[in-house]
């Protein structure tokens, strides 16, 4: 049967409103361990983290998944519905390369992409619960649907993104994305927003985000949290999560209640459109948050000069170092440098750069286990960091205490020139790290325990 297409765009917009996105199209089980002819040798180190990959004599077979000659592992993605591979593009990259260095302890890795097209999570879970050794590098817009049945077979989960509050700080989940399920993850952002960069608008916050169950949860933490920042929301609007034609009711109900601060949740296409009704009817607001969905070139192109010359868009990117300041940045440099060694043509994204993140957390995890790789070692040796930066790509993360504020944050804005970091006092190279913690008092979904399935982690071997 196939699913009903506002229930499918509903997922969509649920995926776009958590801020995450992957990049565009492989088919399911796509090798994405070619080897890549070198003229020199490839390099085991990333930033400033050394002998993530390299050679060695592995002999056992110690866990599913893992032979002598091979770990195998799970990368979810919803490509085959968004047609969006950063997901993909992030496996064959760092694939190659730590095979190209030699492995995991001269194991090779081999992705397998695990295509959930939003509404098929249950089935690929069940896959990966047969075949794989861990998750590693991915995510999905609906990933809560899956934590039961992934806790249940005790599969561990290297994340690039997670979505759902079931599944954010889920149990057996080695996370280096910042931020807890209790915690607001942009208090830094907005105290920035309402008490320093733009005090005016406090008074007169609005709040645009796509209709599903998913986002309106996400619009309800995003209205306390604002609230508690010291902001007044002013308007708090639903619009079908398939998208809008014409804009210009609501650009004019923005501008009526004289809207000062938006906070936008879903694609940046429609959000141009917004903007674009917004700029014809000469309502220029204080502050646009984008979300971090847009950061990127895509929006530049479809919002165009006259928007981004008029309204100021922002986004937070919560401690990843920023793109198009990569020169400065020896880990993203590199990172840069490898996408145009083994993917050359694709794009260097915020979540290939998530992905990245993930990828070489698991790798070096994995490599302390030597010939006898299980996934306890594997996810015990990845709980131990409480400062993972991904070996300069992003500020430190406290994997080992998943449900944690986020101390750093970093602002970039659109201009005509391009994305561009912020004037958001950063007191710590590119980040700012005094961000006030808030702790939501609403009731909302929980993250998934072992306990919650009637398991310890006593079962985990």
């Amino acid at each position: 049967m196939r699913p009903h297409k506002p229930l499918i765009a509903v997922a969509l917009a649920a995926l776009l409103a958590a801020g995450c996105s992957d990049r565009g199209g492989s088919a399911n089980g796509e090798d994405n361990t070619a080897p890549t002819q070198q003229n020199a040798p490839v390099s085991t180190d990333f930033g400033d983290l050394k002998g993530v990959c390299g050679p060695g004599s592995p002999t056992t077979a110690p866990a599913q998944g893992v032979t002598a000659k091979e770990i195998k592992v799970g990368v979810f993605s919803d490509v085959g519905m968004t047609k969006n591979q950063d997901f993909l593009d992030a496996a064959k990259v760092f694939t190659s390369w730590c095979n190209d260095a030699g492995g995991i302890n001269g194991r090779k890795l081999v992705a397998d992409i695990r295509d959930t097209r939003f509404m098929e999570v249950l089935p690929r879970m069940a896959e990966s619960c047969r075949e794989d050794f861990a998750l590693v590098g991915g995510g999905a817009g609906l990933d809560g649907m899956g934590v039961k049945d992934r806790l249940t077979c005790m599969l561990p989960d290297f994340p690039a993104q997670t979505a759902q509050l079931e599944n954010e700080g889920s149990d057996l989940q080695a996370s280096p994305q910042p931020g807890g399920a209790s915690y607001s993850h942009y208090a830094g952002y907005y105290n920035w927003l309402l008490k320093e960069a733009y005090p005016g608008s406090a008074d007169a916050i609005g709040i645009i985000n796509g209709d599903s169950p998913v986002t309106k949860v996400i619009g309800a933490q995003a209205v306390e949290a604002l609230t508690a920042a010291g902001g007044k929301v002013v308007y708090n609007e639903l619009y079908p999560a398939t998208g809008i034609a014409d804009w210009t009711p609501y650009a004019q109900t923005i501008k009526s209640k004289n809207v000062k601060g938006l906070v936008w949740y879903g694609t940046y296409p429609q959000l141009a459109k917004l903007e674009q009704s917004l700029t014809s009817l000469g309502h220029k607001l204080d502050w646009i948050d984008t979300n971090n969905n847009a950061y990127g070139p895509g929006f530049l192109e479809v919002a165009g000069k006259q928007v981004l010359g008029t309204q100021n868009n922002l986004a937070d990117l919560s401690g990843v170092h920023p793109l198009e300041n990569a020169a400065a940045n020896p880990a993203t440099k590199q990172l840069v440098d490898l996408f145009a060694k083994y993917a050359p043509g694709a794009n260097v994204t915020l979540p290939t750069v998530k992905a990245f993140s993930a990828w070489l957390l698991f790798a070096e995890s994995a490599a302390t286990c030597g010939d006898n790789l299980t996934r306890r070692c594997a996810y015990e040796a990845a709980m131990k960091n409480t400062a993972w930066t991904g070996g300069g790509l992003q500020a430190p993360v406290d994997v080992s205490t998943p449900d944690k504020p986020i101390a750093c944050f970093n602002i970039v804005r659109a201009t005509t020139d391009g994305w561009q970091p912020a004037d958001f006092k950063p007191d710590n190279g590119a980040y700012r790290c005094n961000a006030p913690a808030y702790k939501f008092t609403g009731q909302y979904p929980k993250p998934l325990t072992l306990a919650d399935i009637g398991k310890t982690f006593a079962d985990f071997k």
